[in-house]
């Protein structure tokens, strides 16, 4: 997380999004989630949070996205709240103001990202002076990608996503395509679902298979770059379910699996978001410019994206 100065009665919260260079379902938790190994990457598709403190006891919430519930379902109005309520301060109010630009349903961790910019915002806009560590626990009675959402980066998380180990990676060249259907939402509950139906045969039963498996992804370099040149693919389990299901996620496959000098292709998280990399950002904008009329006609929406090495930023 980037430190920076702030008005004391304004600050703006940077959400960044993510996308998965790994998911895989391990078994059943003795809690009914899954237990999952993933690694997530942070990405510069950004929402902004502009927020205004207030003498009233109110949390107010508009956005630039008609879509977006501005009640008290909304992650950003419950991480408010849950906020308050852990430093035992229900008197404190804030104006929020969502530029909603990440994808709604999309598998970038749209909901959870803009939940982890309110928890750092307000806590410097409120002076509550939370540690970053202190911030992460609260925020795993949100969501399970909130914490990573936090600080980002690129981390290895385990559990239902909220067990992080922060990897020290400086290699950040590869550039990105992103593309969604904006037509459709994949629901990660049916994503789940779907994937225990097809293949919870295969799943490991016990903590001891799950930690084998853990040291297994530990095991391998995720911060060295050049990992991203010579694997095949990108393994993401839920893509096995949801591909067959939505079509427009088999249609982004092959379109980004036929752009020139592309590298791996791969669904995010439970889709219908999907990516390809590329060496370094300039190739990818180059490409998706080239390629932009066949998004089009193909329906998509398309993004050329960068790595980023952190979560969520503050600006004044």
């Amino acid at each position: 997380m980037v430190p920076s100065k702030v008005n004391d009665n304004f600050i703006t919260a940077v959400a960044n999004a993510k996308i998965n260079l790994h998911l895989e379902v391990l078994g059943l938790r003795t809690d009914g989630f899954h237990e999952l190994a993933m690694v997530m990457q942070s990405i510069n598709l950004s929402d902004r949070l502009n927020m205004t403190n207030t003498d009233e006891n109110k949390i107010n919430l508009k956005s630039n996205n008609n879509e977006i519930s501005n009640g008290e379902d909304n992650l950003i109005i419950k991480a408010a709240m849950l906020l308050r309520k852990e430093v035992g301060n229900t008197q404190l109010g804030v104006d929020i103001e969502l530029e909603k630009n990440i994808p709604i349903g999309a598998g970038l961790a749209g909901g959870s990202t803009d939940a982890a910019a309110t928890l750092v915002g307000l806590n410097k806009l409120w002076k509550l002076d939370l540690k970053i560590n202190e911030l992460e626990k609260i925020s795993k009675k949100i969501g399970s990608d909130v914490p990573f959402c936090i600080s980002g980066g690129r981390q290895i998380c385990f559990g239902r996503g909220e067990v992080l180990e922060k990897l020290e990676c400086n290699q950040l060249e590869l550039g990105i395509i992103l593309v969604k259907d904006p037509s459709i939402q994949v629901s990660t509950p049916v994503a789940y679902k779907k994937y225990k139906e097809e293949y919870g045969h295969t799943y490991l039963k016990d903590e001891r298979d799950f930690e084998i498996k853990r040291n297994t992804i530990r095991s391998i370099d995720w911060s060295d770059q050049s990992l991203f040149n010579t694997r095949r693919v990108i393994q993401n389990d839920l893509q096995k379910s949801v591909r067959p299901m939505a079509t427009e996620v088999d249609k982004s496959l092959k379109i980004l699996s036929g752009l020139p000098s592309s590298r791996l292709v791969s669904m995010s998280g439970s889709g219908p978001s999907c990516f390809a990399l590329f060496p370094n950002y300039d190739d990818a904008n180059k490409v998706l410019e080239e390629n932009f009329n066949e998004f089009e006609r193909a329906g998509l929406s398309a993004w050329a994206c960068s790595m980023m090495s952190n979560g969520v930023q503050l600006e004044n």
